[in-house]
């Protein structure tokens, strides 16, 4: 069993070993899409890139990123996930609806 912590929710959830983000988030009732990602949203197979979570803790809990993250994530900081490609085996902390633009800005600014 791990525990998930959803930040901007302040809600921790308990999973089993191996379990999917994004399937746990949406059955928690966490809401991990912006407007345009519930009307765009490919259902968890990885191919539009709207499930995207900020890990902020616990990053070696998660399973390796798969190559479609690899592919949809180019952009994104090394710490942000596909929810729908990301399975779960240890405590791990994340941030839902990340903004891209000010993440790279604040990984930039503190690798300089």
């Amino acid at each position: 069993m791990a525990n998930v912590k959803f930040v901007n929710e302040d809600t921790e959830i308990v999973v089993a070993d191996g379990a999917n983000l994004r399937f746990k988030a949406l059955e928690n009732r966490i809401d991990i899409y912006t407007f345009s990602g519930k009307l765009m949203n490919c259902g968890g197979y990885g191919q539009c890139g709207t499930c995207v979570v900020d890990v902020v803790a616990g990053g070696e809990n998660l399973s390796p990123r798969t190559q479609v993250e690899e592919r949809k994530l180019k952009k994104w900081p090394e710490s942000c996930r596909l929810s729908c490609q990301t399975t779960v085996h240890g405590p791990v902390s994340v941030v839902t609806k990340p903004n891209r633009k000010a993440l790279v800005q604040a990984k930039t600014s503190k690798s300089a």
